[in-house]
């Protein structure tokens, strides 16, 4: 397996440096997981119909707020119309309405705006509202960083302390409105298993906390694997173990908790040859594939519900399915992605067993 993925990054060097249109594709392309028997396919709407606002800001995890608003941040640009003056890292914004009639209002904050290009900046990674107040994860913050506000986004925290052993790219699970139809009392974390949020690697860790204590440090405990059947946690990050594997395919991460289905739905951009600038990195705003997977609990067993090495558009640099915008019975849901650097939403059918 090393091998094949050597032999990928080199197919993925001579695409960059000749200009070749030939795709090369690591040599596992079909999906890490067996097929879902709960989710049996997931019908997009067309790529015309894909609403698209912001344009020229990537990013926007979701989460679902005590006033009944949708909060997202952006990245690397000026947000909703009417743009802010000046290009943002990290910006934040207010989204109401239905997926198929929402307005953004861009909402200033000093205290949690950032400034820089790509990975010179930090950048929202995650977002969850708990008990009414707003928690985001900052990447690009060697290796990332909490943040929380307790006034809707006007004012912001920042914890005195990083993650500086993986977790280059957290994001939380989100529930319902203020976290409601959570499982338990802990907020769970994912996060490819890097310092960066900028590489391909094979799996994804978790770590979870009491909601109590999301600010503390030392109350994060860290999956280590399931024995004899349960999920077992250590507080030593050093102990952490896969929660999800996919050799060569694991990338940023949106989590959520589909209350209709009783799911937990995990969407991912893919990096693909086509999804590399011309200097080797990755891009997947403008070309990539797309993967749903799903599971009973957060640490799975999972399964795949969607899977293609090449979606008909950009999966962007992250992607999530917002609570808020899933009907009652889990069948129809609409994705929030950052297609050709926009705040995009894209209404998706799922097809359930007879």
């Amino acid at each position: 397996m090393v091998a094949a993925k050597r032999m990928w990054f080199r197919c993925l060097a001579f695409v960059a440096s000749t200009g070749s249109m030939i795709l090369a594709q690591p040599a596992q392309v079909s999906a890490p997981y067996p097929p879902s028997q709960v989710i049996r396919r997931i019908d997009w709407a067309p790529k015309e119909t894909i609403i698209r606002k912001a344009h020229d800001s990537d990013n926007w995890p979701m989460t679902w707020a005590d006033d009944d608003a949708l909060y997202t941040a952006y990245g690397d640009g000026s947000g909703f119309e009417p743009f802010v003056p000046e290009k943002l890292s990290l910006g934040f914004a207010k989204v109401t309405g239905a997926p198929s009639a929402f307005s953004g209002e861009n909402l200033r904050a000093s205290s949690l705006e950032q400034r820089g290009g790509g990975r010179r900046g930090r950048k929202a990674s995650g977002l969850l509202c708990v008990d009414s107040v707003l928690y985001l994860w900052a990447r690009n913050a060697t290796n990332s960083q909490l943040a929380w506000s307790e006034d809707h986004g006007a004012t912001w925290s920042w914890a005195d302390w990083k993650f500086t052993n993986s977790f280059g790219c957290p994001t939380f699970l989100n529930f319902g409105r203020n976290y409601a139809g959570a499982r338990d009392q802990f907020v769970y974390i994912y996060s490819p298993d890097t310092d960066s949020a900028y590489e391909v690697v094979d799996r994804l860790v978790l770590a979870r906390v009491p909601k109590t204590d999301i600010r503390d440090r030392a109350a994060y405990e860290f999956f280590t694997g399931l024995h004899a059947g349960q999920a077992a946690w250590s507080p030593d990050v050093g102990s952490r173990g896969a929660v999800f594997s996919a050799a060569g395919l694991g990338y940023r991460v949106g989590i959520s908790h589909s209350s209709g289905l009783n799911r937990f739905l995990l969407a991912q951009p893919i990096p693909t040859a086509a999804s590399r600038d011309g200097a080797g990195r990755i891009d997947t705003r403008f070309a990539g594939g797309l993967a749903v997977y799903d599971a009973p609990t957060p640490w799975g067993p999972w399964t795949t519900a969607f899977f293609t090495m090449q979606w008909d558009v950009g999966p962007g640099d992250s992607a999530s399915f917002p609570t808020k915008w899933m009907s009652t019975d889990g069948k129809t849901l609409h994705l929030v992605f950052s297609w050709d650097d926009n705040f995009c939403v894209r209404r998706a059918q799922l097809k359930l067993p007879d």
